[in-house]
C-alpha cells in the first residue's frame, strides 16, 4: 500500500534574506570540479555567484595519496592568497572537509550530503567508519554546518547546534515539464510502453537495483512488460530531464540517502515518484500526488507500479517544489554564511 503525505507549506520572507554584498567564497570539492558526482554542488555556486557572491573553487583531486595531498596543501594556500576569501565552504565530509578544517584560518561551513555521515553497506566496513570519523572530526572546526536532510542532521556526534538542515536545490529552467510523446521519440521509446526510471548512479548495490528489479519483474506479471530504465551517472542533464518527461514514473529503494536530489528533479518535470522511506523523501513527497512511499517489499512495489501503469498520468510536483527550488535554497545558504561570519573565526 503506497503512503500519500499531506503537505505544510513553510513561510518564507525572501525580502529576510541578507544581501551578498561582495562576498567572497572558496568552495573545496572532492574530485574534479566539473565532475558529475558534484554537479548538485556546481549548480549551487552557480546560483551563490547570481546573488553576487564572488565565488573560487578548489578541487582537492587527491585525496588518499599524503604526498599528493601536501602538493594540494600548497596550492590551497595559493588559492586562499590569490582569491582572499571571507569564509571557506566545504561541499562534502570527509577527507575534503578535514583537509579544509585544517587548512582553514577563516571562517568554516561544511555540508553534508549522504555517504559522508551515513553507513555505506558497499564498502568494507573499515572504509566507510574511517570516512564518517572524518568527517565527525572535521564537524568540530565548522562554524556553521548544512545537512541536506533531518536525519544526517541527527547522525552529527556534536554541535547540532551549528548545523542547518537545507536539502539541494533542483534548477527549475533546466528540469520542466515536456510532451511526453516528444520525449519519447527522442529517446526511441514506445508511446505505449510502460517505462519506471530508476537511478542506479555509480553504486547501483546502494540504490538497491536488486530490489527494483525485482519490483518490476513482479508488476510484470500484472500489467505486462516494462522498460526499466537506468540512469548510471554518467548520463548527460539534457538526457536526465528528456528521460523523467518520458517515463511513467520513478522508482527509488536505495538503502540509504541524504535529500536525493533525484527526487526534486523529478517532481520539477511532474514525474511520480515512489519510493522507500528513505532521506527527507517523505519531506519531499507532501502533498505530491501521484507519489508516495512504500515498504521494502517487491510484491508491494509492484502493487502500486501496476495500478499506475495501468492508468499513467503526471504529478502536480512542481506545484510543491518551492522551498528546494534552486533560487530559494541559495538565499538560505547566504544566510548561513553571514551568520558563520557573524560567530567569529574557527574553534
Amino acid at each position: 500500500m503506497v503512503e500519500v503525505i499531506n503537505r505544510v507549506e513553510p513561510r518564507s520572507d525572501p525580502a529576510s534574506v541578507p544581501k551578498a554584498q561582495g562576498l567572497r567564497v572558496l568552495y573545496v570539492f572532492p574530485g574534479e570540479a566539473e565532475g558529475s558526482a558534484m554537479i548538485f554542488a556546481s549548480k549551487q555556486v552557480e546560483a551563490m555567484r547570481e546573488l553576487g557572491v564572488v565565488s573560487e573553487i578548489f578541487a582537492l583531486e587527491s585525496r588518499t595519496d599524503l604526498a599528493r595531498l601536501l602538493r594540494e596543501s600548497r596550492r590551497f594556500r595559493q588559492c586562499v592568497a590569490s582569491c582572499r576569501p571571507d569564509l571557506i565552504h566545504a561541499q562534502y565530509g570527509t577527507v575534503t572537509a578535514l583537509f579544509a578544517s585544517l587548512m582553514a584560518t577563516i571562517p568554516l561551513v561544511i555540508t553534508f550530503r549522504g555517504s559522508d555521515l551515513n553507513p555505506a553497506p558497499s564498502d568494507p566496513w573499515l572504509r566507510s567508519l574511517v570516512r564518517r570519523w572524518l568527517s565527525q572530526y572535521a564537524a568540530r572546526k565548522a562554524v556553521r554546518m548544512i545537512c541536506v536532510s533531518q536525519g544526517l542532521k541527527r547522525r552529527l556526534w556534536w554541535r547540532r547546534d551549528r548545523a542547518l538542515v537545507l536539502p539541494s536545490g533542483v534548477d527549475t529552467e533546466v528540469f520542466v515539464p515536456r510532451s511526453l510523446s516528444e520525449a519519447r521519440a527522442e529517446l526511441g521509446w514506445g508511446v505505449s510502453e510502460r517505462i519506471v526510471l530508476f537511478n542506479a548512479g555509480l553504486s547501483p548495490a546502494v540504490k538497491r537495483l536488486d530490489l527494483a528489479q525485482a519490483a518490476v519483474e513482479k508488476a510484470e506479471e500484472v500489467c505486462g512488460p516494462i522498460r526499466l530504465a537506468l540512469l548510471d551517472g554518467r548520463v548527460p542533464q539534457d538526457k536526465v530531464v528528456t528521460m523523467m518527461n518520458g517515463a511513467d514514473c520513478l522508482l527509488m529503494t536505495s538503502d540509504w540517502e541524504g535529500s536525493p536530489t533525484i527526487v526534486q528533479e523529478a517532481m520539477a518535470c511532474n514525474l511520480p515518484v515512489l519510493s522507500v522511506d528513505v532521506g527527507d523523501v517523505r519531506e519531499r513527497l507532501a502533498g505530491v500526488t501521484p507519489s508516495g512511499l512504500v515498504g521494502r517489499n517487491p510484491a508491494e512495489m509492484a502493487q502500486v507500479l501496476a495500478a499506475w501503469l495501468a492508468a499513467p498520468r503526471r504529478s502536480n510536483g512542481r506545484e510543491c517544489i518551492a522551498t528546494v527550488a534552486q533560487a530559494h535554497i541559495a538565499r538560505q545558504t547566504l544566510a548561513v554564511y553571514h551568520a558563520a561570519l557573524a560567530n567569529g573565526a574557527p574553534c
